[in-house]
């Protein structure tokens, strides 16, 4: 988002910058873009008078505790200082210094100058010197508005007075250890411009016209170099000229040319998926994604309510039993189960707690077929010995790239399925619960896994798939793809899915209702595949996926013919 600015400045920003970190050389504008030069500086020179000002108690505010280990009193005026100044109260931290002041003028210009919004400083331990002085060091948070926070440390020197009190020895170096009476820093922003989206066929894509990709074309706009930027830079006090950059905001551009930015998003499916939640969520938050299985291509990405989190690609769900696709693969991988074994799925299961199925349902001698498809978590939980405590999740890993570093092009998280701690928690993750995460995005992905045998990367931007470099998978073997597909499919012709059983083509899905508490209600999954395509949803609160996510599903593939892959 641009931030509101006056129309005859432009001004380059600072961005965050510690110790270690480098700052970025701010790229050349394009043609197009409207440039606004603000420059703001602020000078501090001498010490007045001590003022007398109360004191903090101890611990008071969003600071670490530290005390000095001559008179704790000094530790506890820095903290009141600190807060004081991170309020905007710079009259009453000028008041805590030896020169009150010429304090509350330079602190009022270096946070209003450099327009810094709510800073957050944090002191650490204080340390006495042999001459009774005082020091407390401090980190310092300082979020410039519109563009990011620029982070440093520096450090407060304290001196007891004649009257026994302590105050902040004043420095124009404790506001930043680069400020002095020869040099400032200045503040400039480059306003970069809005960067065209447009959808796989090149028309444009707006938040407008599909609702729920607001902030997903905001992100690639961003990203290619749209939106605001600027710089902080230390300058000389009388010249002006620059002496170096204290840090940078704003995403350099990730591209050349000034062309649009062409995502893999097409209209239909998208159109289709927002529809979808608005009809069938119930007003509930909901999500979904559709991607191609032979590509990694996204197709759709939607989320209810549409503005506001990503749900969609950035949730952390546990995926319930949407997960035993994975499950599954790790025992037919280790021959540890067939789809004809008899599995008995009983009511309860106790592993260090007690488990059930939904609504209490059994299934005696039933095989691992009717265990998949009826979704009987006891089932599976009894087949847990048969695989390592690590085992399930590095199938993960290496055949569905789950907690891998994917690039899609905008932020995301990418699952995780780490190793559980104890036996209930094994327990747990063969049916998606405990510590393992994911979202549709995760999940769209893995029904796409499972019917083509092979994780593609899933992008928004075409072009990149084989590029990128930031997963490394195996593709699972044939018998395992069939054994897959074929318990997928029985799922909506005899099981769990059977909401999808009306539709054409040959659609194979796994539903999953997901545990949030013992108080919130379930949420409801369902991830899904026809031909060429994969579809994931969850619904928060849905209670099953039954109920709540595989009428939305359903509704999205009805409106999308099941043509060209699809």
């Amino acid at each position: 988002m641009q931030p509101s600015e006056p129309s005859h400045t432009t001004a380059p920003t600072a961005a965050g910058t510690s110790a270690g970190t480098s700052a970025r050389t701010a790229a050349a504008p394009r043609s197009r873009r409207r440039r606004r030069t603000a420059r703001v500086a602020f000078a501090a020179a001498g010490t007045l008078a001590a003022a007398t000002g109360g004191a903090y108690a101890a611990g008071w505010g969003p600071f670490a505790s530290g005390t000095a280990s001559s008179d704790p009193a000094a530790a506890t005026q820095a903290r009141a200082f600190l807060a004081d100044w991170a309020a905007g109260r710079m009259a009453e931290a000028g008041s805590r210094t030896t020169s009150p002041g010429q304090a509350e003028t330079t602190l009022r210009n270096f946070t209003a100058g450099l327009e810094i919004r709510k800073p957050a400083l944090t002191a650490a331990t204080a340390t006495a010197a042999g001459d009774g002085t005082v020091t407390v060091p401090f980190t310092a948070k300082m979020p410039v508005a519109g563009l990011g926070t620029w982070t440093y440390a520096s450090k407060l020197p304290l001196r007891k007075q004649q009257d026994g009190t302590w105050k902040v020895d004043w420095t124009l170096a404790l506001v930043h250890p680069k400020l002095n009476s020869t040099d400032k820093f200045r503040l400039e922003r480059d306003d970069a411009g809005t960067v065209p989206v447009t959808d796989r066929r090149g028309a444009p894509l707006s938040g407008g016209t599909y609702p729920s990709l607001a902030p997903v074309v905001a992100q690639l706009g961003k990203a290619a170099g749209g939106g605001p930027r600027g710089t902080i830079r230390l300058v000389d006090r009388v010249s002006g000229e620059s002496k170096g950059t204290e840090a940078t905001f704003g995403a350099a551009p990730a591209r050349t040319g000034d062309g649009p930015v062409r995502t893999t998003i097409d209209p239909a499916w998208q159109a289709a998926a927002e529809k979808a939640l608005a009809s069938k969520g119930r007003g509930k938050s909901a999500a979904l994604v559709a991607l191609r299985a032979d590509t990694g291509e996204i197709l759709a990405v939607a989320n209810s309510p549409s503005s506001g989190f990503n749900r969609a690609v950035s949730g952390t769900y546990a995926p319930g039993s949407t997960w035993k696709i994975v499950t599954t693969s790790a025992l037919l991988l280790k021959n540890a189960v067939e789809p004809g074994t008899v599995v008995d799925c009983p009511k309860y299961l106790t592993v260090g707690k007690q488990f059930h199925n939904m609504e209490l349902a059994e299934h005696r001698g039933a095989t691992f077929t009717e265990d998949f498809t009826e979704s009987c978590n006891t089932a599976f939980i009894s087949l847990r010995d048969k695989l390592g405590d690590r085992e399930a999740g590095d199938v993960a890993k290496k055949y569905f790239g789950i907690g891998q570093n994917w690039n899609i092009g905008i932020p995301s998280f990418d699952g995780a399925a780490p190793p559980p701690g104890d036996q209930t928690e094994k327990a747990a993750a063969m049916i998606g619960q405990g510590k393992v995460l994911g979202n549709p995005l995760t999940m769209a992905s893995v029904a796409a896994t499972a019917s083509s045998g092979t994780f593609r990367q899933p992008t928004l931007l075409p072009g990149t798939r084989d590029t990128r470099g930031t997963t490394t998978t195996t593709p699972l073997p044939k018998n395992v793809v069939d054994r897959l597909r074929a318990m997928m499919r029985a799922t909506v012709t005899d099981g769990t899915a059977r909401g999808l059983a009306d539709l054409p083509g040959d659609v194979g899905a796994k539903t999953g209702t997901a545990e949030v508490s013992e108080q919130a209600p379930n949420n409801g999954w369902v991830a899904a595949h026809r031909g060429g395509i994969a579809v994931a949803a969850v619904v928060e609160g849905g209670l099953s996926g039954s109920a709540s996510a595989v009428p939305i599903v359903h509704d999205v593939l009805a409106a999308v013919p099941a043509a060209d892959g699809s």
